[in-house]
């Protein structure tokens, strides 16, 4: 399999949390939208990560490929990022956690997916939700579209197992700060873990959403005349959610029916 790029940067958030940087070798990064994901690869015979399960060694070339959502933005052609927690059991994500700066991987030539703010017509505020790397999109979106203390209000819930996999953390913070139209609120399922106490939200994403956090700090509760609420991770909490929003009239978005719910599952 060809390898047509090089690995520029690699950030552990944790030892199940990566950042990587993926910079293209002998071309340019394609046009793309924020929200859509692209395609990583390496053969059977990479190394795996010391973390991930143990499998039998081989010598294949035989390509592993996986789509994974963009963390930057669409307007930097210098490098791709991504944000990929480590599947110890999976083909390529302990491959992935291998790989050191240098090392050549696959990117794939053409990025794709309808999870964007492109689709939606006039500037509705916009509520970002996700767990764990569902937040990949979300930092692409914001680092394209933000307008630092515009009129568009952007508000991120993301929930996280623990304080130190809230990955982007400092840079919510410090945009929370500088731009007074971005809310962002962390929230973690297990805080009798931490290691200092936790002084923040405590539960689920959903729970963030049913606290009174975002319309103390928008100074109004989201309603469907005025915002667009994005949901990624995991099928159980874009279905409770999903089901909790319709309940106070916000609509799924189809193909066939637009709607100001937009949701991204991630198995």
């Amino acid at each position: 399999m060809e390898l047509n790029a090089v690995v520029s940067q690699r950030i552990e958030i944790s030892p199940e949390l990566l950042i990587l940087r993926v910079v293209p070798d002998g071309w340019e990064l394609p046009d793309f939208e924020a929200g859509q994901f692209g395609v990583l690869g390496l053969p059977e015979s990479a190394l795996r990560s010391a973390f991930a399960d143990r499998e039998p060694k081989t010598d294949s070339d035989k390509p592993i490929k996986r789509a994974y959502s963009i963390a930057s933005s669409s307007k930097n052609k210098e490098y791709i990022e991504f944000y990929i927690t480590l599947v110890r059991s999976g083909k390529l994500t302990p491959r992935l956690f291998a790989l050191k700066p240098g090392n050549r991987i696959l990117l794939g030539k053409k990025f794709t997916g309808m999870f964007t703010l492109d689709m939606i017509e006039g500037e509705p505020n916009i509520l970002l939700i996700g767990t764990g790397t569902g937040l990949a999109p979300y930092m692409s979106m914001l680092r394209t579209h933000l307008v630092c203390g515009g009129d568009r209000k952007f508000g991120i819930i993301h929930g996280a197992r623990h304080s130190w996999d809230l990955g982007y953390r400092s840079e919510l913070i410090t945009l929370k700060h500088m731009c007074s139209n971005v809310t962002y609120i962390p929230i973690i399922s297990r805080p009798k873990e931490e290691v200092t106490p936790w002084g923040g939200l405590h539960g689920y994403v959903q729970d963030a959403w049913e606290s009174s956090a975002l319309e103390e700090s928008w100074g109004e509760k989201p309603i469907p005349d005025n915002t667009h609420i994005f949901l990624c991770g995991g099928p159980a909490m874009i279905e409770t959610l999903v089901s909790k929003l319709e309940s106070v009239g916000f609509v799924e978005h189809t193909k066939k029916s637009p709607g100001n719910i937009h949701v991204e599952r991630y198995w």
